[in-house]
């Protein structure tokens, strides 16, 4: 009996193991009267996918095959929503339309639109958060070795970003016009970092952008998305050049004690 248990435990974790989430096993049988509970928890690396995603500042040149991510979004549509709502509308922006969307992101940038995204970035941080960005923005110059005031530098770098860090795919994530836009940012969050994790399963990089849905009015125009949907976020999907310097450099996080608050 236990050799049977043995193999059936190895065949399960043989089944569940090319899916690397965490899953709790609990088995229980009877053996001469005594109940044996096995509890066996096989953590298939969702803990090391939360750690080591990080936003991808460089991708290779090369395409991501569509079933590839036909399979990430497969994972993400399970992603949890209020009430099972699934507020969501993704957009797959590859090959000639990606390209036309670079072309318009970067001529706008550089011919100083007016940024008009439908959902607003705040114009004023708290202190604590905006020291966190400025600590960010100061990390990502010094990695590449670019120097404050070194303007034109940073502008190259500026019009990397626009230009989705060369990314070979862009999701954008849309919302209903017509329906709170507080809860479907809380599910668009949820479902964003799911995309991003089974990317990151694949061996594929991410990053989430704000500049990609900065222009509403023109990326309709090329991407075809209804008046009635709110562009909210890009998400860049690609395989990371791990050489460069952006993709490699120490991350920092807040400490628990900074957010967690215990009321016992």
């Amino acid at each position: 009996m236990k050799k049977l248990l043995s193999i059936l435990m190895q065949y399960i974790f043989h089944k569940v193991k090319s899916n690397k989430l965490i899953v709790m096993f609990l088995f229980n049988f009877n053996i001469n009267n005594k109940r044996i509970d096995f509890a066996e928890e096989v953590n298939m690396e969702l803990t090391a996918a939360i750690k080591g995603r990080r936003s991808i500042r460089k991708f290779k040149p090369q395409d991501v095959p569509k079933n590839l991510i036909t399979e990430i979004l497969e994972t993400a549509r399970w992603s949890p929503s209020w009430g099972n709502t699934q507020p969501w509308d993704l957009y797959v922006l590859t090959g000639k339309v990606l390209a036309k969307f670079k072309e318009m992101n970067l001529k706008q940038t550089l011919a100083g639109a007016e940024i008009a995204s439908d959902v607003p970035m705040l114009t004023k941080w708290p202190d604590a958060m905006k020291a966190r960005y400025g600590q960010l923005g100061k990390i990502v110059l010094s990695a590449q070795g670019i120097k404050r005031e070194d303007k034109d530098a940073r502008d190259k770098y500026y019009q990397n970003m626009v230009s989705m860090f060369d990314a070979p795919c862009l999701i954008l994530a849309c919302i209903s016009r017509d329906n709170l836009v507080e809860y479907q940012m809380l599910d668009i969050g949820i479902i964003a970092q799911t995309i991003c994790l089974a990317a990151h399963d694949k061996g594929l990089g991410t990053c989430l952008l704000a500049a990609a849905a900065r222009y509403p009015a023109e990326i309709r125009k090329i991407a075809a998305i209804p008046d009635d949907k709110k562009i909210v976020v890009g998400i860049a999907v690609g395989y990371p050049d791990l050489s460069f310097p952006l993709n490699n450099f120490e991350r920092e996080r807040a400490k628990l004690d900074e957010f967690v608050h215990w009321m016992e």
